[in-house]
């Protein structure tokens, strides 16, 4: 074997243990122990999760997050949903975008397409999305479809409309126990409204109820016998103390509303999309999932998570700290402050 043979080979080695090298530590860098509410959070590719407003299904063992694509340098002329994957809540995995839509009714310039939602059509097999649609002053309030064959898209668009004839701005999804499922809607000036899909889930059939409660980015979540609704007052992109009621029944009625946190913290300065409820083998625990708008630079627009202290008609959202979960057992616990970083 000639030297100069003998030392292609060892380059060829060291450039073949680099790489291997790389892709490693990358994988071990991404892979997170915890959610860190407010901090920038990353998807395997190490870029800042872009799924603002967004929603979650689970399909067998993964959880899909659908939310608005705001990263920098995006098309204007186009409105973007992004999705991402997960087996425990704490890992994304970047799907794509799965709606890339250009203006689909002539509504003009900065026309509006926010807070995805996706629900699954066990009958139908169909990916069924749920957005706001909307004109640049408000006044259109409707919903819009889109319709896949797979989780991760493409959506194609189908159509708008207003549900039940009503105004629709912020919207929020609810999945209950029976596999029902229901959109929650704002209809200014009289309050959010629950109401539920139709069995192929491309129309709305019923009006469950009006909570006449000037309110917008509504969740609803079932837990031991009783319904919590959230939601937060109509300040816009600035932050407000959301607040919750409760019922046994959809229909109502409703009790008074009450702070989910401290007054003065604004919600952590966040805004409600979504309760996510995780039933596990030892604990059901039920997440608090909100935006924290930047409306300057949307593209660092963050989100808190935290597990609420939730039973007996109280819910509390605690003061945001690193915890970790186990999507198995459903159990969760504050992380270790020898574990915890920094939130920038």
């Amino acid at each position: 074997m000639t030297r100069k043979l003998l030392n292609d080979m060892i380059t060829v080695k060291a450039l073949f243990l680099s790489i291997f090298f790389l892709i490693t530590t990358s994988s071990i860098v991404a892979q997170q122990k915890a959610i860190y509410p407010g901090a920038t959070w990353k998807d395997n590719n190490g870029n800042h999760i872009q799924a603002h407003g967004g929603g979650i299904i689970k399909i067998k063992n993964t959880y899909y997050w659908y939310g608005e694509e705001r990263s920098k340098g995006l098309d204007t002329n186009f409105r973007y949903v992004s999705c991402y994957s997960s087996e425990d809540l704490m890992n994304w995995t970047f799907r794509g975008d799965v709606v890339k839509m250009s203006d689909p009714e002539n509504l003009g310039s900065r026309w509006v397409l926010e807070r995805p939602k996706v629900f699954y059509n066990k009958k139908t097999k169909k990916y069924v999305m749920y957005f706001h649609l909307d004109d640049r002053s408000y006044k259109l309030a409707k919903v819009g479809i889109a319709v896949s064959d797979k989780p991760d898209g493409n959506f194609t668009y189908v159509k708008s409309f207003r549900p039940l004839g009503h105004e629709s701005r912020d919207i929020g999804q609810f999945i209950d126990d029976d596999g029902t499922a229901y959109l929650v809607f704002e209809d200014r000036p009289f309050g959010f409204r629950i109401a539920r899909l139709s069995d192929d889930y491309m129309n709305v059939d019923k009006e469950m109820c009006l909570i006449k409660a000037h309110m917008e980015g509504g969740a609803i979540v079932h837990y031991k016998g009783l319904y919590y609704s959230i939601g937060s007052a109509l300040t816009g992109w600035r932050p407000n103390p959301n607040k919750y009621a409760t019922a046994k029944s959809l229909e109502g009625p409703w009790s008074e509303f009450k702070d989910i946190a401290p007054p003065e913290t604004n919600t952590y300065n966040s805004q409600s999309t979504m309760l996510l409820k995780v039933i596990g083998t030892k604990k059901t625990t039920v997440i608090f999932m909100a935006d924290q708008w930047k409306p300057a630079t949307q593209w660092d627009s963050r989100y808190i998570w935290m597990p609420l202290e939730i039973g007996n008609g109280q819910l509390h959202v605690p003061k945001p700290e690193p915890w970790t979960i186990n999507v198995k057992t459903g159990e969760w616990n504050y992380l270790q402050p020898d574990n915890a970083r920094t939130i920038k």
